[in-house]
């Protein structure tokens, strides 16, 4: 698994070596792993280059997940709807770690990111979604994935204290909805609540991505926390 996530966007093709440097093996290790990676048909290797690249049976791994994740089923028809008729970027989002993780996307002719897809990974801590997960969540989880986040500032309006960011979370549990501006990627305006389970445990965070040119704070503030609203209670209640 080592050699898979060495392979990225920056890191598509890369030798034995490349490969030892990034995971940390041994050249003998890496050898043996790809072997059999590529015997499993994971890699494939380039006989000019001797370079090895990722193949699509990656995708069996996104298919089983997504198969067996009942709230990706229950929740497509809604998010199909919500971007049919806000024409925005509506995204479906679960906690892995520190990080936010794309399950589900639909994206508009209007998006200013279209190469974040399925997979991506967002900090929790300063993304709609990620905080829409943090509200629904206790002190204790908040405290911990806090503490092991890197509170990095990714634009001037990031909040990086936790102090504030906890303080925010007690309005966002609140009002049910959370509403970010440029914190994490500026061009951005995102509206997000969380949804749960019969248990009214937290199972995925719903968000709406806006274009800030696309934005009309006295009308779109309302309009779309309400839009949120309805759509993570009729997720919710399924």
């Amino acid at each position: 698994m080592r050699v898979l996530t060495a392979f990225d966007a920056t890191h598509t093709h890369l030798s034995l070596s490349q490969l030892s440097d990034i995971t940390g093996l041994d050249i003998s290790a890496i050898q043996r792993f790809t072997y059999t990676l590529v015997a499993l048909g994971y890699l494939r290797r380039d006989e000019e280059t001797k370079k090895f690249e990722v193949t699509p049976r990656l995708l069996d791994f996104s298919h089983i997940y997504l198969s067996a994740n009942d709230i990706c089923a229950k929740a497509t028809p809604y998010l199909q709807r919500l971007a049919h008729e806000t024409e925005e970027v509506v995204n479906l989002s679960v906690l892995d770690g520190t990080d936010m993780v794309l399950v589900s996307r639909i994206v508009s002719r209007h998006a200013i990111n279209p190469n974040i897809q399925v997979g991506s990974r967002m900090p929790a801590f300063c993304t709609a979604s990620g905080l829409a997960w943090l509200s629904a969540s206790s002190d204790a989880e908040v405290d911990a994935i806090l503490s092991a986040s890197m509170l990095h500032p990714y634009t001037r309006n990031t909040q990086t204290k936790p102090a504030d960011i906890k303080r925010r979370l007690q309005g966002i549990r609140k009002d049910g909805y959370v509403y970010t501006e440029e914190e994490y990627r500026l061009g951005s305006v995102s509206t997000a609540g969380p949804i749960r389970d019969a248990k009214g445990r937290v199972q995925a965070a719903l968000s709406i991505s806006v274009s800030t040119p696309r934005w009309n704070k006295a009308v779109d503030a309302k309009r779309y926390a309400d839009l949120v609203l309805a759509t993570c209670a009729a997720i919710s209640s399924r």
